[in-house]
């Protein structure tokens, strides 16, 4: 059974709008998020580059926008953090071992953190036994280094005993490789509130 439970963060907790985030984009010039684009994002959820150089390297992508309207239009795609999630997760805090597992970039936190206000996004982290987030630890899902990165600091989890939440199929088959127990949590048809419920999974009461 289940007694530790690693979650994801965006489209899980955080609401995500795809569909704003490419419009904002395509205000700036960008219609198309080529490799080049991809590799850039990649470096920057790893931690390689910092929050101003990658502003910096997608301004030639643009329509000549500035570092703040880039700014922005990344960040359009942030929605919102229902609070029954969190009041959810504070309940789920009694009898399970809590970790978070995100490649949210540091673009990304801010906003989220400047729109929940300090209290909302303290009360969300303190849910947590340790936070992990790509950009900090130098690696990001689905490489499975990610998982083994948890497992290493903490050698009492056992993959078998902890599942792992993430709105990513690919995410979730990386874990599964890993002998993790995991929910593949299918955005707009499930909610993480209804873990229970949904997951299929044998959790400890």
């Amino acid at each position: 059974m289940v007694n530790t439970i690693i979650f994801d963060m965006g489209d899980v907790f955080l609401n995500k709008d795809k569909q704003a985030k490419v419009e904002a984009l395509a205000k700036i010039g960008i219609t198309n998020w080529n490799d080049a684009l991809e590799k850039l994002e990649a470096k920057f959820e790893t931690g390689k580059i910092t929050s101003n150089q990658y502003l910096e390297g997608i301004q030639p992508h643009t329509n000549g926008a500035s570092l703040e309207a880039i700014k922005d239009a990344w960040n359009a795609g942030i929605a919102d953090f229902p609070l029954y999630r969190l009041e959810f997760l504070q309940k789920l805090k009694e009898n399970y071992r809590l970790f978070l597992l995100s490649n949210t970039d540091p673009i990304h936190i801010e906003k989220f953190e400047d729109e929940a206000g300090a209290s909302f996004y303290s009360d969300f982290y303190q849910c947590f036994e340790k936070i992990y987030f790509s950009h900090e630890i130098g690696v990001r899902k689905p490489n499975a280094d990610a998982f083994t990165y948890v497992l290493n600091n903490h050698q009492d989890i056992q993959p078998k005993r902890t599942l792992m939440v993430d709105d990513k199929k690919f995410n979730t088959d990386a874990a599964a490789e890993l002998g993790f127990v995991v929910w593949n949590l299918q955005k707009g048809d499930e909610d993480v509130v209804e873990l229970f419920e949904k997951s299929g999974v044998k959790l400890d009461d």
